[in-house]
This record gives C-alpha cells, sequence and structure tokens, in this order.
C-alpha cells in the first residue's frame, strides 16, 4: 500500500486530498499545526476507509516545522510515495499594507518550505525510481499581484525546472493551479468574496480529482478547469500593464487553499 504526505490536509484542497487518496486505499500522513483537528480528521479516515493515518503536527512558518516533515518525507523504512505540498495562506492588504512580518512568513511556507520538503522527497523517490510531488499554487502565479502571485509564480517556475530535471527518473512533479475554491481560505485571511462571480467558484473534491488525472497523465501544470484554462488563455494574450491594472481592483483574493 503506498504512502501519501499531505500538508495543510485539515481544511480546503488539502482536505479533499486526503478524502480522495484515502478513499483510493492510501496510507496518509496528515501535517498541521493543529493538532485536535488532525487527529480527529485521522481517525474519521481510519474508521471510513480502513487506512492507516499518520499525524504530525508542524508550523511549516518555522524551522522546526520543516525539518520535523522533511525527515519523515526523507525515512527510507517508511516511504513516502506521494507528497502533496498545499500548506498555504493569504494576506489581506496590498504591498506595503502588509506587515513585512507577515510577508516573509508567507515566503517561508509558500517557497522555502516547498523547496525543502520537495527535495527531500524527491531525493528518496528518486533512489527507489518512483514517487510524486504536487505542489499546489495558484492561478495568481500567471498574473502580476503582489507577494501571494509571485510566491505561486515561484511554485509553478521551480515544479516545472525539477521535473525536468528529474525526467526519467520515475518521479513525477506537478504545479496544481486551481483558481477561486470553496474553502475557508479566503475567511481565514479576512478577505471579501462577494465581487466574485459564482461561475469562478470550483469544487475542492472535483478539483483534486482533475489534478490527479492530470498527474497520471505526466503534465508538469495542472489548471484544473475548463472555465480557467480560458481565461488564463485570454491572460497570456492581454498586456501586462493593463492586466495588472485589473488585478490591482481586485484586491489581494486570488487564492485557492
Amino acid at each position: 500500500m503506498t504512502t501519501a504526505l499531505i500538508t495543510g490536509s485539515t481544511a480546503g484542497i488539502g482536505a479533499a486530498f486526503a478524502r480522495r487518496l484515502a478513499a483510493d486505499g492510501h496510507d496518509l500522513v496528515l501535517v498541521a499545526r493543529d493538532t485536535e483537528r488532525l487527529t480527529e480528521q485521522a481517525t474519521e479516515l481510519h474508521d471510513r476507509h480502513g487506512i492507516e493515518a499518520e499525524v504530525l503536527t508542524a508550523d511549516l512558518a518555522t524551522d522546526e516545522g520543516i525539518e520535523a516533515v522533511a525527515t519523515r518525507l526523507g525515512d527510507r523504512r517508511n516511504p513516502v510515495d506521494l507528497l502533496v505540498n498545499n500548506a498555504g495562506f493569504g494576506n489581506k492588504g496590498r504591498y506595503l499594507d502588509v506587515p513585512m512580518a507577515d510577508e516573509l512568513r508567507m515566503i517561508k511556507v509558500h517557497v522555502e518550505a516547498v523547496l525543502r520538503l520537495t527535495s527531500a522527497a524527491t531525493a528518496a523517490m528518486r533512489e527507489r525510481g518512483r514517487g510524486g510531488v504536487v505542489n499546489v499554487a495558484s492561478v495568481a502565479a500567471f498574473v502580476p499581484r503582489g507577494t501571494y502571485g509571485a510566491s505561486k509564480a515561484w511554485v509553478v517556475q521551480f515544479t516545472q525546472g525539477a521535473a525536468r530535471d528529474l525526467a526519467g527518473s520515475g518521479v513525477r512533479l506537478m504545479a496544481l493551479c486551481p483558481g477561486f475554491v470553496r474553502t475557508e481560505f479566503h475567511q481565514r485571511a479576512g478577505m471579501g468574496t462577494d465581487n466574485i462571480p459564482n461561475w469562478m467558484w470550483l469544487d475542492a473534491d472535483k478539483l483534486v480529482a482533475a489534478a490527479l488525472t492530470d498527474l497520471a497523465r505526466g503534465r508538469t501544470v495542472s489548471i484544473p478547469d475548463p472555465r480557467y484554462k480560458a481565461l488564463m488563455g485570454l491572460v497570456k494574450m492581454t498586456p501586462r500593464s493593463l492586466l495588472g491594472g485589473v488585478t490591482s481592483r481586485t484586491g489581494r483574493k486570488y487564492g485557492p487553499q
């Protein structure tokens, strides 16, 4: 039986990955900051699907938290076959309105943690000749919009580059780029969503199903919905100066998790 490790597993896209992978018979390593929520989630998934669900409490905004997860990913006796780097958050406010400490914390979680955990996982996976990594980014990666979008753009570029370097090793890497997903993400960040049209909202479970299909097909970037594929096609043809003005009026509300 294979094992998947999911960061930010207790809510949103991470919880949807946990439900789907457990239903498919994968054992899980569930990672988040809240031990009580993790334990409840692990018990529910074990009871419902008969899989083993390990709890690992870690704050990926700290070196200690990142190192704890990296150590688990490097455990050759209990290998992880699939890593889902999902942990993330958004800050409310425009550039210079957000405290620098909050911006740096975002970079720690979205960039440093993704780099270190992907590296720990793929080093072990390459030795075995198999494995997969899904790094959750966002369609915000493709528009000029603040630290959140910049950090997610890094995730996309890093994942594509690492995938090329590991081609032929049996290890697959994919950046998942959702749009707006009905989760706790925006509420936790204190972001309003009243101005987001209904058609732009995605279902987390359907999103995960599409993402896993894209991973199996060997794609390195997944935009798992026809609506957003079309929208991102338009983005590519829009002048950057105009695009920046449009995204500025939306505020910092791009975020999937």
